[in-house]
């Protein structure tokens, strides 16, 4: 592996998401958004809804929706495992749409059960949205 980049590895439920060399990976976590380059201090963390955006080797940037899950960051490399992770090709507008409307909907009506259940379809809506308008 060359010296400036890492190995990436993108696992959900149903699938490989991404696996490759990359010089950075970008995403936000329950602390925050982080950016992570080759022989970075080892840690684990737990993923919050966003965009994951990966630098490639020859610096390509590519963007997907990252939903809740954790990443083991070693030296040499990333491993996410996410509960979904989708490119902006794979996502549904119309279903985007319909949850964030729904969530919407049971914000105003601030039921204590579902208060935090909306707040996170919500969140996870807008991620998708806003992935969708950068492409």
């Amino acid at each position: 592996m060359a010296e400036n980049l890492m190995k990436l590895e993108v696992t959900t439920p149903d699938r490989s998401f991404y696996a490759g060399e990359v010089r950075m990976a970008e995403f936000t976590t329950t602390e925050g958004n982080v950016g992570i380059y080759p022989k970075h201090i080892p840690m684990t963390m737990i993923i919050a809804p966003g965009i994951l955006t990966i630098t490639e080797s020859d610096g390509t940037k590519k963007q997907a929706a990252l939903m809740k899950g954790f990443v083991e960051i070693t030296k040499e490399a990333v491993n996410i495992l996410a509960e979904v992770a989708e490119w902006p090709g794979e996502i549904d507008l119309e279903r985007v749409e319909r949850a964030k409307r729904r969530a919407q909907e049971r914000l105003k009506h601030k039921s204590d059960t579902d208060l935090h259940r909306a707040e996170m379809s919500l969140r996870r809506a807008l991620v998708r949205e806003e992935l969708s308008k950068r492409m």
